[in-house]
């Protein structure tokens, strides 16, 4: 039988390596869709940290089945910061197809430098 701590630690290697897989692509939303994962993968990591029992309260009662209050917090406050931040990026995102034309997220464009001097009479 397959335990519980193999198959979250599954699911973290998993959402990680897609990640990354994903921030390699040279599109913006695959970019996005990837930095998510990570960051999906950070969560549930720093959950699987937090040694959560089942049915234990997060209160003083019985010092051997305490479970720690800390990492749940983190992951809710690292969930409401990362959908801010991908809400961010996302705009970034459009912007910058908006104003260059295309969705690349490294320029293949050739940059012309500015002569000052064809500004001079």
């Amino acid at each position: 039988m397959i335990s519980l701590e193999f198959l979250l630690a599954s699911a973290i290697g998993l959402l990680a390596s897609t990640g990354v897989y994903l921030i390699l692509r040279a599109r913006t939303f695959p970019v996005v869709l990837g930095l998510a994962m990570i960051g999906y993968a950070v969560n549930l990591f720093l959950f699987a940290m937090g040694r959560v029992q089942m049915a234990s309260p997060a209160i003083l009662t019985d010092p051997s089945k305490v479970t720690d209050p800390l990492p749940q917090a983190l992951v809710l406050t690292a969930i409401v910061i990362g959908f801010a931040t991908t809400a961010f990026i996302v705009q970034l995102a459009l912007r910058s197809r908006y104003e260059s034309g295309n969705d690349h997220v490294d320029s293949k464009e050739e940059i012309i430098p500015i002569d000052p001097r064809e500004d001079e009479p």
